[in-house]
């Protein structure tokens, strides 16, 4: 237990030691199921209304360890180029010692590029909501900065997305928060004057189906994430999807987590979906960090928008 405490009061003298940090947004293993949540311009691409949800522990085994839930709803409206749509992420580490929520609404247009190729062009207005407990805080750790605890504090904020898509390939570029905000202003003798920086995230999304045989779809996909003040971020996976029912492959993140992905779509409405990181940093080295889990579920919730621009396998 003693060693438990350890390790995750290195987290949070991670954020509250370093003077300046540049905060990342919440990363997952499944986002191409999972996409709205970083890019805006992908509202209404499934031709229905579509409802998502992914629960992710990470570093199981980890007192306080991160957690993320994230809700996201989207639709085209019809006999129209817009879409719509909205989205929920909710970060809470140190089992509710920081705690912060985000909530946007999110609008797209869409234009033909070709037959077969569509641009869309995202937009999403919001904000996010801040809570720390820096009495909970002091549980892992008492040499802390001193500062009053901070209770829902809104900062506005606002993304921007493109996302070009045909029936075989994808491509977008997003950033889902614009504002760069500071946090946690003080005057102590030690020069610090914020704790923490909520700094501007860019994603590169890409993907391809293959047609492998006639029950046999090969995608291998990327994500890239760069932010100031931290290490670029590149996710690759390749994935199958056999009779367009049961998908299963693996993804690497680079220089920290390797990943197994399993899927299956249960109705022509409902999909689920798992995935298990293992870190292979010195973190995934330690008999108290068990992995990180995601579950992911989506409904199709209604069936009479005709015009589906994308296959289900994104």
């Amino acid at each position: 237990m003693i060693k438990k405490h350890c390790l995750t009061t290195l987290l949070f003298i991670g954020i509250i030691s370093t003077g300046v940090m540049a905060q990342q947004d919440a990363q997952y293993t499944q986002y191409m199921y999972n996409t709205l949540s970083v890019n805006p311009a992908y509202a209404g691409s499934r031709g229905q209304l579509s409802f998502a949800g992914l629960y992710r522990s990470q570093w199981v085994g980890l007192d306080g360890a991160p957690e993320t839930f994230t809700l996201n709803l989207h639709s085209p409206i019809r006999n129209s180029r817009l879409g719509y749509g909205i989205s929920i992420v909710n970060d809470n580490i140190g089992d509710g010692v920081v705690q912060e929520t985000y909530l946007d609404a999110v609008v797209s247009y869409t234009i033909d590029v070709s037959l077969d190729a569509k641009l869309s062009f995202g937009l999403k207005a919001g904000g996010n909501m801040l809570s720390l407990d820096f009495n909970g805080l002091r549980n892992f750790d008492q040499e802390v900065v001193n500062q009053n605890n901070i209770d829902n504090r809104f900062t506005p904020n606002f993304g921007l997305g493109i996302y070009y898509h045909t029936d075989k390939f994808y491509a977008g570029v997003s950033a889902p928060n614009v504002l760069e905000s500071e946090y946690f202003d003080n005057d102590n003798s030690d020069g610090v004057n914020f704790l923490s920086a909520e700094r501007m995230n860019i994603y590169l999304i890409t993907g391809y189906v293959f047609d492998i045989g006639a029950d046999l779809q090969f995608k291998p996909a990327l994500l890239t994430k760069a932010v100031g003040g931290a290490p670029l971020q590149v996710d690759l996976s390749a994935n199958f999807l056999f009779a367009n029912k049961f998908s299963f492959g693996a993804a690497y993140r680079w220089d920290a987590a390797v990943s197994g992905l399993v899927g299956f779509q249960v109705t022509d409405q409902i999909m689920l979906g798992l995935a298990y990181d293992r870190e292979v940093t010195e973190l995934g080295g330690t008999q108290f960090n068990e992995g990180s889990f995601e579950v992911f579920l989506r409904l199709e919730l209604l069936k009479s928008f005709q015009r589906t621009i994308s296959p289900r396998f994104f």
